[in-house]
């Protein structure tokens, strides 16, 4: 967090005054040290060798393969349905797509009835016009954080049970998601949460991890907004409201808008817009490692609030 430019003043007048010494000045948030599989798995999944994992591509089959053996690694189970959803549908543009969504399930120690579905979209735009566009941000992060998550999940188990689903063909116009709400595991009501993690690396921008769908779930709020800054990156509550309005509005930017069409509640974490959104340079040497750690942790605490608030 900036200090305001009068306080930092009188703090450095302080010092060459003598009445403060420089150890005595406030020290900065401490920053959480980079996990290297979290890295890893952002600098795979946003490498050239994926092609921009555009669905129906060999890039999005090979990031598809990639997020499968990172959850057998860690022993997460399949869901009764399988590891794969495939599904057909039509994009927005009208071409046709096949695409596949990857899951994972954990069982929880207090409500083992009630889930978590935790999402990460894996797909990105491609390679227009023979461009490929890395998604670093957009959304190998999400992905990244996600399995970060699950590690976590592994080490200590939930209170509920949670379901971790890497969409493919969010870019297409959510239809991995709009998918798995239709054909779902579990039956929908017994969804207690979508967790929708987009784009989780370039915090940097404003300092803020975004929280979006409080005001359309109030419950949720007071669960995180006492959560302290992690690394300097703190959460931020908006997008959402009725006075935000056209690309502010976040309310179904990303895969939890199938669920909100289909009331269950949801949350979304991710970054503010930034000038790589979209571009093809979207590219892991844009990404601070320190900041996205912090996202990283910060949307893992998230979880574990959520997880012990929810259902009491």
């Amino acid at each position: 967090m900036r200090l305001h430019v009068s306080s930092a003043a009188l703090i450095a007048a302080l010092i060459l005054s003598g009445c403060m010494t420089a150890a005595e000045a406030p020290p900065a948030p401490a920053t959480p040290t980079v996990d290297a599989q979290l890295w890893s798995d952002l600098s795979i999944l946003a490498a050239d060798d994926m092609q921009g994992r555009g669905p129906s591509t060999p890039g999005g089959e090979k990031a598809r393969a990639y997020i499968v053996s990172r959850f057998e690694e860690m022993g997460i189970a399949a869901p009764a349905m399988g590891r794969l959803q495939p599904f057909q549908a039509t994009s927005r543009r009208g071409a046709a797509v096949n695409g596949v969504n990857v899951l994972g399930v954990i069982p929880g120690t207090r409500r083992a009835d009630r889930y978590i579905v935790v999402t990460a979209h894996y797909d990105h735009v491609g390679a227009p016009d023979g461009v490929i566009h890395n998604g670093a941000d957009d959304n190998a992060s999400g992905v990244a954080t996600m399995l970060a998550l699950a590690a976590e999940l592994k080490r200590q188990a939930p209170e509920h049970s949670v379901i971790f689903v890497a969409f493919d063909a969010e870019e297409s116009g959510l239809l991995g998601a709009k998918h798995f709400v239709e054909a779902p595991p579990v039956p929908l009501e017994s969804i207690a949460l979508n967790l929708n993690f987009d784009m989780t690396a370039r915090a940097e921008t404003d300092g803020k991890l975004w929280v979006t769908g409080t005001y359309q779930h109030p419950s949720f709020r007071p669960l995180l907004e006492g959560m302290a800054p992690v690394g300097g990156i703190s959460l931020a509550f908006g997008k959402d409201t009725p006075q935000d309005t056209g690309a502010n509005n976040w309310v179904e930017a990303s895969d939890h808008g199938a669920f909100f069409r289909a009331n269950v509640p949801f949350l979304y974490l991710g970054v503010e817009f930034h000038p790589d959104y979209h571009q093809p340079t979207d590219d892991v040497e844009r990404v601070r490692p320190e900041v996205f750690q912090s996202s990283t942790t910060l949307a893992i605490q998230s979880f574990r609030a959520l997880d012990a608030g929810l259902s009491r």
